[in-house]
């Protein structure tokens, strides 16, 4: 699913965002801007540029984090290089409204397929992990800033046509991410009835690292005791915790609903640990 999604963020860029001259955000947005400034390849730039975060992540985020983003580091500057070689110039069409919202399409989708693989897109991607690590600032909202920066960085050599052009780009494909990923401030809670709680309660505090509360009550069917299982998570160990969950009870219960804000220890409150 990582290869995929950085193939198809390659493809987007090759089909939709250059040749309809557009300007974007990101490590892409990035290179688009050293390649009309000093003409280094986008690809090279990208390269370059992935790595230095990745660099990043591993010393600020940790080694677990790194090793979700090396496959995303490399994967997407490789594939567009070689899509630049293979796929012909002029890509799919001319209209640049089209170009604009099916990059914007493109690259949300793809991004989403990494980050629901477990992964990280790594680049951009990494500087609002870090200061939603270590300042508490949402992630969408630092990337909509970084975004925009990296926009003016473009603005030099784009006319305002283009510029507004980018700026829905950016707005679709983070729109997308959003709906595909509920990604900001907001939460996934998590409820799980199931007769192995104890052993679900072990693996969620052990390898997920996240805190758990254990309600009791009773099945509506049968009448009998139960206890549920309360934890909540962000959005992006989700797919992580499905997996963890189902391979200890596979019929369990499970109830997933999106919280917009949660506060207190793990989120808005430093972990203590006993």
């Amino acid at each position: 699913m990582v290869i995929a999604g950085n193939v198809i963020y390659a493809l987007t860029v090759q089909l939709f965002l250059l040749p309809g001259n557009l300007i974007t955000g990101g490590s892409t947005g990035i290179a688009l801007a050293v390649h009309h400034l000093w003409g280094l390849p986008v690809s090279a730039t990208v390269m370059v540029f992935n790595v230095a975060m990745l660099i990043v992540g591993f010393l600020l985020l940790g080694k677990a984090f790194a090793l979700t983003t090396i496959l995303s580091t490399f994967t997407y500057p490789v594939a567009l290089e070689l899509l630049g070689r293979i796929l012909p110039e002029g890509g799919l069409t001319d209209d640049v409204l089209l170009c604009t919202i099916f990059s914007g399409l493109g690259i949300g989708i793809a991004v989403g397929v990494v980050i629901r693989a477990g992964a990280s897109t790594g680049g951009m991607d990494i500087p609002p992990l870090v200061l939603q690590k270590f300042f508490r600032i949402p992630v969408s909202a630092s990337l909509y800033v970084f975004d925009t920066c990296i926009l003016l960085m473009q603005a030099m050599f784009s006319d305002m046509t283009r510029i507004l052009y980018g700026i829905l780009l950016v707005m679709i494909y983070t729109m997308v991410i959003d709906r595909l990923m509920l990604m900001g401030t907001s939460q996934t809670e998590v409820k799980i009835v199931s007769p192995h709680a104890e052993e679900i309660r072990q693996a969620v505090l052990e390898q997920l690292d996240r805190g758990i509360t254990m309600l009791d009550g009773h099945t509506g069917y049968l009448n009998r005791e139960t206890e549920m299982v309360l934890t909540v998570i962000s959005n992006r160990e989700l797919p992580r915790l499905e997996k963890l969950v189902h391979a200890i009870d596979p019929a369990c219960f499970m109830v997933v609903s999106k919280i917009t804000q949660v506060s207190g220890r793990g989120f808005s409150l430093k972990k203590e640990y006993r």
